[in-house]
């Protein structure tokens, strides 16, 4: 085994192993020769070579995502540090642990017109939970150390990305057979689960009303336990609201959102508004229950989460600073049981939808209704389930999604820039299958995704082609800006095809709902390569669909 001859290099691997950071994203440069060198010449390492640092910084989001512990990515100075951008955003927004590498050129050399050179340190200051600068030079070890450490350990406290800027002179490629340094780690603290929660204000209000609603966004599959799901889904005056990225089942639960709450008329909406409001988990997608508490506002509204209160719907009461399981743990046994009819009028609600979901789901035209109606039916268990946006994550809020389906997507910024790479990253760590469910334009703008080594033969892409962004064909008014199709839709002709041809995918494509079937029927079959079908709607009538289908099931 061999060392980069650069304290520095040895400094960040030394610590990363001590701290158990082990799966390392490495985009080619120069500059960060050192890093790279320190990276690859220890087993113990888990790295992965992507070129394109944008992709590279979403497939480790993809495994971050997945692995539940920090991923670090490597680059080299200049514009290749500002790419992981997106990225960082994401992984700020959703709590997921990145650490950034970013190599630099020595401070004497920036804006001074050397190549390559860019003003890198804090550059990811406004989304970013600690920025670490690192120097140059024996005299700084200490200094080096201290930073390192901060930020390793911010990024493992906080679930969330850092950034440590490494400058390295030249020579880059020098080794050394040994180790010239050996850094002091610093031991992550653990916060105590055991913490005594003041649960005075949610329990006075919560037992005091006959109208409680929980509203839960996004939430890692199986992280809150069954017995408290199992106590919130027998109180009659507790409805749950689950969206499709919340992954909680139950029978008494609420999922599809937007297809319970768009028929209500306003009378309705006004009787059924709760008057306590608990929300946990991260990003919520559903417009329209956002429009519900907004204009409805509740009495009360408690969010628990460790770290983030988002005060979504402007009524935000108490923020609970502890763990899901640990409210619950401490909440459910103080929580009354109050006489109510709250979730029989609801369920009775949800059941109305539903029979008249599935009668129009019979009788809907080939459309992306249809077509996501067809593809979540014939979803195998168990699956990894990653959807894009825009259009892909709303119209799978329609459907109640099998339990066995883990649900994800990069709902932190809600942008389309990453989702294939995420998709790709989260199914190498993935011990299931993994199903990539996105529209058109997210597919081709992240379409450098496929450039790299390390797709699993079993990952599967539905690709559902309406020619453009559909989404905006639904927005209110949209249709009717100037230059629609061009400037909102961007209209196009493009297909997978050439993509799949490039990358070595098994490529199939549908144009109408027997083809859909027929695709279907074989396509989580095993295989020697990656597959994708590519379903082509009809952009047109899209829109017309969506609409007919919520006058119908009100």
């Amino acid at each position: 085994m061999k060392f980069s001859s650069k304290a520095l290099s040895q400094t960040i691997t030394q610590l990363c192993l001590a701290k158990g950071i082990d799966h390392i994203v490495i985009s080619p440069g120069s500059r960060n020769a050192p890093l790279t060198i320190g990276f690859t010449q220890h087993e113990d390492f888990h790295n992965f070579s992507i070129v394109d640092e944008r992709s590279a910084a979403f497939f480790g989001l993809g495994l971050a995502q997945q692995l539940q512990k920090p991923v670090v990515l490597v680059c080299t100075s200049g514009s290749a540090l500002l790419n992981y951008y997106p990225a960082i955003a994401e992984a700020f927004y959703s709590n997921i642990p990145l650490i950034v590498l970013s190599a630099d050129r020595p401070s004497h050399l920036i804006d001074v017109g050397d190549g390559q050179t860019i003003r890198q340190e804090n550059v990811f200051d406004n989304h970013i939970l600690y920025s670490a600068n690192c120097k140059e030079g024996g005299s700084h070890q200490v200094y080096n150390e201290t930073e390192m450490n901060i930020a390793l350990n911010t990024a493992i406290e906080l679930q969330g990305p850092v950034h440590i800027n490494i400058p390295f002179t030249e020579p880059l490629y020098e080794t050394s057979e040994t180790s010239t340094v050996s850094p002091q780690d610093v031991p992550v603290r653990i916060s105590s689960e055991e913490e005594v929660i003041d649960l005075d204000a949610v329990t006075e209000a919560w037992n005091d009303s006959p109208k409680k609603m929980i509203v839960v966004g996004t939430l890692f599959p199986d992280s809150v336990e069954r017995q408290w799901l199992d106590a919130l889904a027998h109180d009659k005056s507790v409805i749950v609201l689950t969206e499709t990225t919340s992954n909680l089942h139950n029978n008494n639960f609420f999922p599809c959102i937007d297809q319970l709450i768009a028929p209500l008329s306003e009378a309705q909406l006004s009787t059924l508004a709760p008057d306590v409001l608990l929300t946990f988990g991260g990003m919520i997608v559903s417009k329209k229950v956002k429009a519900f508490l907004r204009s409805h506002s509740p009495k009360h509204h408690f969010h628990v989460h460790p770290k983030t209160a988002n005060d979504t719907f402007f009524v935000l009461t108490e923020h609970i600073q502890v763990t899901v399981n640990s409210f619950l743990a401490s909440f459910i046994p103080k929580a009354a049981k109050t006489n109510s009819n709250y979730r029989d009028t609801w369920l009775a609600i949800k059941e109305e939808r539903i029979s008249k979901h599935r009668a129009f789901v019979e009788t809907a035209p080939f459309s992306d209704f249809l077509v996501y109606a067809r593809i979540i039916e014939q979803l195998p268990e168990p699956l990894q389930l990653q959807l894009s946006n825009s259009t892909a994550i709303r119209y799978s809020q329609l459907f109640d999604l099998p339990s066995e389906v883990r649900v994800f997507c990069n709902r932190g910024t809600s942008g389309i820039d990453g989702s294939n790479s995420t998709a790709i990253g989260a199914a190498y760590i993935s011990s299931t299958p993994t199903l990539l469910l996105t529209g058109d334009l997210s597919f081709f703008y992240d379409s450098n995704a496929f450039w790299n080594d390390h797709i699993p033969n079993d990952f599967r892409i539905i690709v559902v082609n309406n020619s453009g962004g559909g989404i905006f064909r639904i927005l209110p008014n949209a249709k009717k800006a100037a230059q629609f199709e061009t400037f909102f839709e961007t209209k196009h002709n493009l297909t997978a095809r050439p993509i799949c041809e490039l990358y070595n995918l098994e490529y199939a494509s549908a144009r109408d709902a027997s083809d859909v079937k027929e695709a279907l029927d074989t396509f989580y079959a095993p295989s020697n390569r990656p597959r994708l079908l590519e379903i082509f709607t009809p952009s047109e009538v899209n829109d017309e669909v969506l609409k007919d289908y919520f006058k119908r099931i009100s």
